[in-house]
């Protein structure tokens, strides 16, 4: 298991389209990807998982991965949210 803290610097949160970007990048991987929001999990690679959890600018969020390209996974996806997500 590898995890990863990171804060949600999109202004405008995790709404429909960045909650699909994230979806898309993590369907890349095969590890289960978790991230985690007030110690509540959320799967990465479930649109209505992510739209659930009402991510806003500022949130703490931990992605966390288990399986074979789990750093990979966790560094990239994490790089993904904090520098590429769009309003």
């Amino acid at each position: 298991m590898v995890q990863r803290e990171i804060v949600l610097l999109n202004d405008t949160g995790l709404h429909a389209r960045p909650a699909s970007m994230i979806v898309k990048e993590a369907a890349k991987y095969i590890s289960e990807i978790k991230i985690i929001k007030n110690e509540k999990e959320y799967n990465a690679k479930s649109i209505m998982s992510i739209l659930s959890m009402g991510a806003i600018k500022g949130d703490c969020l931990v992605i966390r991965a288990i399986g074979e390209d789990e750093r990979k996974a966790v560094e990239e996806l994490g790089d993904f949210i904090e520098n590429k997500i769009m309003d």
